[in-house]
């Protein structure tokens, strides 16, 4: 089988495990695997409170400056992804060339033409993805703003009302859709890097996929980041020049 498809047993033990570690990161991401909460979900809790909290505003012009913001970065990576997919099809045109300087690499694996560019089709099945994923999330950002918009103007407590209530989680529910197809497209950006070993060597290839996924999960669950989002501010100490510093960690 290996051969019909142009790859070797160890690419295709290699691929397998690159969607395994794929599929394994987004379960975790999403809460379903660990009980340890991740940034993802942290900030799922944010995007509910932001809400709330605009409900309680007369005045929301901070809330869709919020929203362009979010619309601007999602184009950006939108776009990104269509221009990264086109210099995939140029890296086709070039396959003769980019094969011979692969295989002149101390760790390049001799590769067959017809299996430069059957990797290369998976590059752009990860970007297409991707595009697709940011693509959506720019429409749920768009009706997102929609949602806000629907929600009532508070009037005292007769703010707190059932329809209320209603329209306020319509866009929390609508903004945390949004950003889950956001960071699945962003997953896909990421994990792309790391299937880029694939071209010099199926090892190496695992290689940068367990590297990845280091980094990865240490942004998700014990970065700064996470920490910023969850934690508590520090106790403030009385006395001239005995305040912490509030200069932030690495990230």
């Amino acid at each position: 089988m290996g051969d019909s498809f142009h790859l070797s047993t160890a690419d295709l033990v290699a691929l397998a495990f690159f969607l395994f570690v794929w599929v394994l990161h987004t379960l975790a991401s999403d809460g379903k695997l660990v009980s340890r909460m991740s940034l993802t979900t942290a900030m799922n809790v944010q995007r509910e409170a932001w809400m709330r909290t605009m409900a309680e505003r007369e005045t929301r012009i901070v809330d869709t400056a919020i929203m362009a913001g979010l619309q601007q970065g999602t184009a950006f990576f939108a776009s990104s992804s269509l221009i990264a997919i086109g210099g995939c099809f140029a890296l086709v045109g070039a396959s003769d060339q980019v094969v011979s300087m692969l295989s002149d690499l101390p760790l390049g694996a001799t590769s067959s033409r017809s299996a430069f560019q059957m990797k290369v089709f998976g590059l752009v099945l990860i970007l297409a993805y991707s595009f697709f994923k940011f693509g959506w999330a720019y429409r749920l950002f768009n009706y997102c703003s929609i949602l806000i918009g629907a929600v009532p103007i508070p009037h005292g407590e007769a703010s707190r009302n059932p329809v209320s209530e209603t329209a306020v989680w319509r866009a929390a529910r609508m903004n945390m859709l949004a950003g889950k197809h956001f960071n699945s497209g962003l997953r896909g950006v990421f994990f792309s890097i790391g299937y880029l070993g694939w071209f010099v060597d199926p090892k190496l290839f695992v290689l940068s996929t367990l590297l990845l996924l280091a980094v990865l999960v240490r942004r998700q669950f014990f970065s700064a980041a996470r920490q910023a989002v969850i934690g508590q501010p520090p106790e403030p100490t009385p006395g001239p020049g005995k305040s912490r510093s509030m200069r932030p960690d690495s990230q």
